[in-house]
């Protein structure tokens, strides 16, 4: 099938969803352009900043919009295309847009409380730590996934020889493409900043800002491509946890908004480049797509139900995204009628990526293997989408490493952009869990794991070990446990929708739908890895011994998490839902500050 009716039709859909369902959920729950935003009402300079639409918007879009539109429809590719297609229009118009857009007007609502805050106000305070210690397992397993993909991204190819034996040398040719995007990576923190102090002393605006952003990233690009970095996977995980560090400790006005603002130039110009190449080569009739319609509801990867919809998350679903909406994109929104922009709009953008990702992988699918030999994809999801992406260029003249270089930075930008917003909603949460209301006359002990480095050490020491795993593995453990988060989210909303006198049966099928799905994944990833670490166990090695060691740390691990999320995930779905029954519809009373 020409993958140009794809585009244009999902293009279609998306644009139509977005002008008609969001516009009519805004409207169904009173959004009201004279009401003054948590952002203004509250301005600090720090916390509470207000932005401008755009601006609002690239803080949301490039926080949420990662790797996973990228990773989840590529590895869920193995079902054929047409369900992938179907469940990120269908997931990102009805369940992820409503999903996002009604967690930053809840939060936006509620003086900019963050997701916690408010499930200790509509739930209870027990809700509250309950919810905060399954955020931070969540966050655990995002900076694991995502750490290890970026470093397998920029990590250096080994020569080997004629045998294909390794020779200790570095394949410069192959990992050319992979240290020009690490060095760009490295300066794109250094550009960010020196952008935003730009903004604030030149006060750039419009077009004066736009043109000094993309000229930064030009001789950010230059520059990387003549200088590569050539490091291995582990001295990449040394670089993204001290970038990481450092990141989460700086004030957000000092690097995340301004990374946030260019990573979105980026990214937008990523997505017209790949619809470009994707227009040029169907109407030369070379934009095929290749890999199968649909191979059947079982695959090696399990069944269609739960775990395409657990695969598939950011680009349909995710929870995650409601932690960006109430943590940081509800203090920066100037506008009320900007929140259907930033909450439903950039989610219907990620959907699109999705959707461009799925065409990518779908024409190079006879050249690589989606399940790959013994299930493994040929090389990362980033790998896979930039090599297309630049494939489309290369046959229209443009150099392939130059094409390469380009896409995989913009894929990796955007995975250290979200991994950024990660960390530091890690820290809060870690923080949160311990602290308490006078914390100048708390203990010592309490005061030291409340210490925002101590946090964020912590935090991402964890996600550390957890990448010892590999993200194929720890991928379904991620899709299953953000999933969750998002059906928690959604039974938030009911309860601040009905006490507010707002409709809130839209929200319902989502709810559901999403809690038999992650339970059921959760509990068959559970079954699983007991399967796995009886069967090695009982394998013994020459020397007499077993293999469980290994066998702990790629399947313990993820064991003990699956199954304090069940545990943490049903105690909060219960008292969550007693919240709601006992709640009563129209009891909350709003005072809105007009402008």
């Amino acid at each position: 099938m020409n993958t140009l009716v794809i585009v244009l039709v999902a293009a279609v859909v998306l644009i139509a969803a977005y002008t008609l369902y969001g516009r009519w959920l805004a409207n169904k729950w009173g959004v009201d352009k004279e009401a003054l935003t948590p952002a203004k009402r509250m301005k600090d300079g720090k916390s509470f900043s207000p932005v401008s639409a755009f601006t609002a918007f690239s803080h949301q879009f490039s926080s949420i919009c990662g790797a996973g539109p990228v990773t989840g429809t590529i590895v869920a590719m193995a079902f054929g295309w047409l369900p992938v297609v179907l469940w990120v229009l269908v997931g990102g118009i009805f369940f992820g847009a409503v999903h996002d857009f009604g967690a930053l007007y809840a939060s936006m609502k509620n003086n900019g409380k963050s997701l916690a805050q408010l499930i200790e106000k509509y739930i209870g305070k027990t809700g509250r730590r309950l919810f905060l210690l399954f955020c931070w397992l969540f966050c655990i397993i995002v900076i694991a996934a995502f750490t290890d993909m970026v470093c397998k991204t920029f990590m250096f190819t080994p020569a080997v020889d004629a045998s294909g034996a390794a020779t200790g040398a570095i394949d410069f040719t192959k990992s050319y493409a992979a240290g020009c995007a690490g060095t760009i990576s490295i300066l794109f923190t250094f550009v960010a900043i020196a952008f935003g102090w730009a903004q604030k002393k030149f006060n750039l605006t419009g077009a004066a800002e736009f043109v000094t952003g993309v000229v930064l990233m030009v001789l950010m690009f230059a520059v990387g491509m003549q200088f590569p970095v050539y490091l291995d996977k582990f001295q990449w995980f040394a670089v993204v946890m001290v970038y990481l560090v450092f990141a989460g400790a700086m004030p957000i006005q000092m690097l995340k908004t301004p990374r946030d603002y260019l990573t979105s130039i980026m990214m937008i110009v990523m997505i017209a480049c790949a619809v470009l190449g994707i227009v040029v080569l169907g109407v030369n009739g070379q934009a095929t797509i290749t890999a199968p319609v649909f191979t059947g509801f079982s695959t090696v990867s399990g069944m269609m139900f739960p775990v395409l919809f657990v695969s598939v998350a950011c680009g349909a679903l995710s929870g995650f995204h409601s932690l960006v909406s109430s943590g940081t994109s509800s203090k920066q929104v100037e506008k009320e009628q900007d929140a259907v922009k930033v909450g439903y709009g950039a989610m219907i953008v990620e959907s699109f990526v999705g959707i461009l990702a799925i065409i990518v992988a779908g024409i190079m699918f006879s050249t690589m293997n989606t399940t790959g030999a013994n299930g493994a994809a040929v090389g990362t999801p980033f790998q896979i989408f930039s090599r297309g992406v630049a494939g489309f260029f290369e046959k229209m003249g443009v150099p392939v490493q130059v094409a390469t270089v380009f896409m995989t930075m913009c894929v990796s930008a955007l995975a250290l952009t979200t991994l950024d917003a990660v960390a530091r909603i890690g820290k809060m949460s870690f923080q949160e869990i311990f602290s308490v209301d006078d914390m100048k006359h708390a203990a010592l002990w309490r005061k030291v794991v409340c210490n925002p480095y101590f946090a964020t050490i912590i935090t991402l020491l964890c996600g550390y070990v957890l990448t010892k795993v590999g993200y194929q593995q720890i991928w379904p453990l991620f899709g299953s446990a953000n999933q969750l988060l998002s059906a928690l989210v959604l039974i938030t909303l009911c309860v601040f929708l009905k006490v507010t006198g707002r409709k809130n049966k839209i929200l319902f099928p989502p709810m559901i739908i999403m809690l038999c799905v992650t339970f059921t994944a959760l509990v068959q990833r559970l079954i699983a890895m007991i399967k796995a670490i009886q069967q090695a166990a009982a394998v013994e090695i020459p020397a007499g011994q077993t293999s469980w060691g290994a066998v702990f740390i790629a399947n313990g691990l993820q064991l003990i998490i699956a199954v304090l999320l069940i545990v943490l995930g049903l105690t909060i779905v219960v008292n969550s839902a007693k919240s709601y029954v006992k709640s009563k519809k129209g009891s909350e009373t709003e005072e809105v500050a007009k402008a």
